[in-house]
């Protein structure tokens, strides 16, 4: 009994006094009310600090539903010895320490006005309350004109009304909204490769990070297997990738490079650096949406690997007050799935770029008449054709799921959540509009199709597209939250069994390229030593090549067989009831507050039936009933 007298907590007694106001007895009821009114006063006290100054409250802050996030590698500091305000510290909202008349979307909003206000205290941007005297004295009445005991809905319309009031007298002025739509256009072009010359770009650069290293140390011409694990890269080679990445994208505009603003401030911004793979850095559930199962999934994926064989992330040094609209948590979720995402743009690259190897891949015929020797350079040739013709197949097939696979999470499902939620943001609907790039309809038609008796329903659409849109920083925040939340599922990262599958089948698909390329630089090697003289004695090119094209062969059924494992887990997921109604149930409409404004719906977007229709087009993907393992297989044509 004394263990749960000490966890009791005022709201705790605020909700019991609640329930005996209506347990019948007047005299009981007529006690209980009175102390209710006492106890919600003092309760509101409490909150009018937090809500119109930002300021936890000096007496019962142990029990105050908002508390300091401490990190783990800070000590904790008393609470009576006064601190001066951190623009990055961060607050929490203790559930259980709140009345049951307050919502959970109520309670997001409390914490987020006393958040911002606090932020701008510690900033110094202007006044430290909710946008003067005036403003907060009218406030200060709506508080105590509330009626006891609190309901829910009068306790929502005022702090709808206090929040309301901070986006537009302080919030829109600190941060407007063209501000934040520039910060979040870079999000999309450069860590969700909207520019896909960035990507090409990064992918080169870090492929010749990794080549420089292999040369220097004398590497490139021992290494049989899992090579890209034996290579290290520091820091600064990491950092001077992006830098050269930067001069790349900067030559590409040629002189219109100084007139390319958004490149200039993700020059700024973005950092590219190494992180510790034993402790990997937690990712925070953000406002609820992403849960801790999600998270943990997000935590674990294994792409950031892939680009330089360390793990290595892609960040962003969002600058205040931006990060009141894109919390830490986001740009963690963001940083993962730019790590996702490039990590099948650099597979699809490398593949294709073995056929710009045009001497291992084509020969023309020799002329009529030829000599003897253009006979031998024939039968070489075609004996190396047939060697690797199955090599050929495999690449075909890999560049095929690739294509596909991209194509579809780029085009279908980034592209098009990227639009819906970018229409909500502007209040324009870019499907709209390209639908009304078309002839514009005569104005028989129009008074043909039309009813004088019914409301014309298209101007009343056109005048509410034409309103700007009424978005607080709040709604923003948790809209964006959504927006992640939601693409991370979409894109299948928070299935585990197909990232598994998938990191595998990119791992097998290096080295693919791997053994492709070390074949053709022997092949060389054993053409200047036939052709030229030119002879290395430390070096015994045949049984390299006998080694090389014995591993070849069996990184060729382990691509296949990982084609195979990728798309049956697609099938799987696909008759997965659990996973079909999560997808169904992330299109509907987020959970939002009085604040009036048009809430965001991420929509009906992608499906994994929509993929497996682009891959059933190669029959053979993923089929074990087909000739994919006749032994026969390699010698087909390309």
């Amino acid at each position: 009994m004394a263990a749960n007298r000490d966890k009791c907590h005022g709201a705790d007694l605020i909700n019991r006094l609640t329930v005996e106001v209506q347990s019948g007895y007047r005299d009981v009821a007529e006690t209980a009310l009175s102390l209710v009114a006492v106890a919600e006063t003092a309760w509101l006290k409490h909150v009018s600090a937090w809500l119109l100054y930002g300021r936890l409250p000096s007496l019962g802050s142990a029990d105050f539903f908002v508390q300091k996030s401490q990190p783990p590698d800070e000590p904790s500091c008393p609470a009576t010895l006064p601190t001066a305000p951190n623009p990055r510290q961060d607050f929490i909202c203790a559930s259980q320490r709140l009345p049951s008349f307050v919502t959970p979307a109520t309670a997001a909003s409390m914490l987020y006005i006393g958040k911002s206000l606090n932020r701008i205290r510690a900033v110094g941007h202007g006044s430290s309350s909710i946008g003067g005297l005036g403003h907060v004295s009218s406030k200060l009445q709506e508080l105590a004109s509330l009626t006891f005991p609190l309901n829910a809905t009068s306790f929502t319309r005022t702090v709808g009304s206090i929040r309301l009031s901070l986006s537009e007298n302080t919030l829109s002025k600190l941060l407007p909204l063209a501000k934040v739509l520039e910060m979040l256009q870079l999000l999309r072009d450069f860590l969700l490769l909207g520019r896909g010359e960035f990507a090409l770009a990064l992918t080169h650069e870090a492929d010749d990070k990794i080549r420089n290293r292999w040369r220097r140390a004398g590497n490139l011409a021992h290494e049989r297997d899992s090579s890209f694990k034996n290579v290290t890269i520091k820091d600064g080679e990491v950092a001077s990738a992006l830098n050269r990445t930067w001069a790349v994208l900067a030559s590409m505009q040629g002189q219109h490079a100084d007139e390319d603003e958004q490149l200039e401030l993700a020059r700024d911004l973005l950092r590219l650096q190494l992180t510790k793979p034993s402790t990997p850095s937690p990712l925070s559930t953000g406002q609820g949406l992403v849960s801790s199962d999600v998270a943990k999934c997000l935590e674990t994926l294994p792409f950031q690997s892939l680009l330089f064989s360390v793990p290595a992330m892609l960040s962003v040094e969002l600058p205040s007050p931006l990060d009141m609209v894109i919390s830490p948590a986001d740009l963690q979720m963001y940083s993962c799935i730019n790590s996702y995402l490039l990590s099948l743009r650099r597979a699809h690259i490398r593949v294709t770029d073995l056929w710009k190897m045009t001497s291992l891949r084509r020969h023309h015929a020799a002329p009529t008449g030829a000599d003897e020797h253009a006979v031998t350079l024939r039968r070489r040739w075609s004996a190396r054709s047939a060697a690797l013709r199955s090599s050929w197949t495999t690449a075909s097939a890999a560049i095929f799921f690739l294509g596909e696979t991209e194509g579809y999470l780029q085009t279908e499902v980034v592209a098009g959540m990227w639009e819906t939620f970018s229409s909500w943001l502007t209040g324009h609907d870019a499907r709209h509009d390209r639908r009304g790039d078309g002839p514009a309809p005569t104005s028989g038609q129009v008074d043909e199709d039309d009813d004088l008796f019914l409301p014309d329903e298209a101007s009343n659409r056109g005048r509410m597209a034409d309103a700007p849109p009424t978005h607080d920083p709040q709604t923003l925040s948790t809209a964006h939250a959504r927006f992640l939340a939601t693409l991370a599922h979409r894109l299948l990262l928070t299935q585990p069994r197909f990232t598994e599958a998938l990191y595998a089948l990119l791992t097998h698909i290096d080295h693919l390229v791997l053994h492709m390329r070390r074949l053709h630089s022997i092949f060389i090697s054993m053409d200047l030593e036939a052709d030229a003289g030119v002879v290395d004695a430390f070096v015994d090119l045949e049984r390299d090549e006998g080694d090389v094209l014995a591993l070849l062969r069996g990184v060729e059924a382990k691509v296949r067989r990982g084609i195979e494992v990728v798309v049956d887990t697609l099938r799987a997921l696909e008759n997965d009831s659990k996973f079909l109604d999560e997808w169904e149930a992330e299109g509907g409409l987020t959970d939002d507050d009085s604040s009036g404004s048009r809430r965001y719906a991420p929509g009906k977007i992608g499906g994994i039936d929509r993929l497996l229709m682009k891959l059933d087009f190669g029959g053979w993907l993923g089929s074990r009933h087909d000739e994919w393992h006749r032994p026969g297989r390699g010698t087909e044509t390309l």
